[in-house]
């Protein structure tokens, strides 16, 4: 038997896989030391063991261990980057480029560095929420720092194209960062290929721990410069200070380990159950999907259903299925998801919309329960006769 509600909001967090927890618990009891002592054996094994994660998370993204930094999460890492950017090249620009659909934790820093004297150019996106590459390259300028751009959108899971958006700042001498929150050990994420000089990470979206997460920061062609926006003991080489957590680094490494060995297989299995819900609520009910359907996460589907009363949905949904009307972040705000306004949405639309995030742990069965309750009670909502079906 199912248990309710069912759990499909994968975006917003996963639970930590038991292998993760595993690898966890002994960096919990046995190796507990502070990896910054370093006059005992219960400091030198905290640090090679944060050695090894460090390396691990480097190779799966083709970088150096040098080139990963520790953080508390994604949030801290956007931040780190993007003010410690405009903090350190201050004498060479005030401008920066992101996005309209970006997260939060991207928007609220560049809003921020706006009330100190920078420019922020918030690009928008077409239908399928996708960057026009076109409105990139009339948006640089002489005095451009940074461009952020997420790798894979939150709300409606939209792939942007790193590539060649890393290409064209490359050629600008303009640096690229990406929030890979969503991304990572879901897609292939090769920094060097996509030209990326930072890149955020967190483990709680791929069933690790929260409160860890890192920041990719480019070391070579170029050497990327960063004023820290903590300190206090200088820690991880002066960007970020604050006692490493070895047992969270450890969630967060084999976390990215188990996504890159099963990224394969698991993204064909969530591509298909995520396809099949779709159809199934297409058949029955007026919905339109949001974002691009091909260009996207395998496990994300976020649709909208005209003429439905979105908060009438939520509470009609709640005891049978647990998922997300926007942002995890902005779930309880009322205000409607400004990613969805920037697809061109009505507030009224944009607030009758609902994300699935299917998972790890997500069964057929779950998925096919979960679109049997959204039939039955759109159905009811709009007064429309009872259609379920398989």
């Amino acid at each position: 038997m199912v248990k309710l509600p069912i759990y499909l909001d994968c975006q917003a967090t996963t639970p930590v896989d038991p292998r993760v927890l595993e690898a966890m618990l002994p960096w919990l009891t046995d190796h507990f030391g502070n990896p910054a002592s370093a006059t005992h054996v219960y400091g030198w094994t905290a640090a090679a063991g944060i050695k090894k994660a460090r390396a691990s998370l480097a190779a799966a993204l083709n970088a150096s261990p040098e080139e990963i930094m520790f953080t508390s999460g994604a949030t801290e890492a956007n931040n780190l980057a993007i003010k410690g950017v405009a903090e350190a090249y201050l004498s060479r620009g005030r401008h920066l480029i992101t996005v309209q659909t970006e997260h939060n934790a991207v928007l609220d820093p560049c809003r921020y560095l706006e009330k100190l004297g920078f420019t922020v150019t918030y690009l928008g996106v077409g239908r399928d929420g996708l960057v026009d590459l076109a409105d990139l390259e009339a948006a640089f300028r002489q005095d451009t720092l940074l461009v952020s751009v997420m790798a894979a959108n939150n709300e409606i899971g939209v792939l942007q194209p790193l590539a060649e958006i890393g290409a064209r700042c490359r050629d600008r001498g303009v640096l690229f960062h990406s929030d890979g929150a969503q991304a990572i050990g879901k897609i292939p994420l090769d920094v060097q290929r996509l030209g990326i000089d930072l890149l955020s990470l967190t483990a709680h979206k791929i069933y690790g721990p929260k409160g860890i997460g890192a920041l990719y920061v480019r070391r070579r062609h170029p050497r990327v410069t960063l004023a820290p926006q903590i300190h206090g003991g200088g820690h991880e080489r002066g960007l970020r200070s604050g006692t490493l957590a070895p047992h969270q680094i450890m969630g967060l490494a084999t976390a990215v380990e188990l996504g890159l060995a099963e990224m394969v297989g698991e993204g064909a299995r969530l591509g298909r159950l995520r396809d099949r819900l779709w159809a199934r609520l297409e058949a029955h009910l007026p919905v339109q999907r949001n974002g691009h359907a091909q260009q996207c996460l395998p496990g994300n589907l976020n649709i909208s259903i005209p003429g439905v009363d979105g908060a009438a949905l939520g509470l009609g949904l709640r005891p049978l299925v647990a998922l997300s009307a926007g942002a995890a972040c902005s779930s309880g705000r009322t205000t409607p998801s400004h990613v969805l306004k920037a697809l061109g949405h009505s507030d009224a639309l944009a607030q009758a919309s609902l994300r699935f995030g299917l998972g790890r742990f997500t069964t057929a069965e779950q998925v096919e329960q979960a679109g049997t309750a959204v039939i039955a009670t759109v159905q009811t909502l709009l007064g429309l006769p009872t259609s379920l079906g398989s």
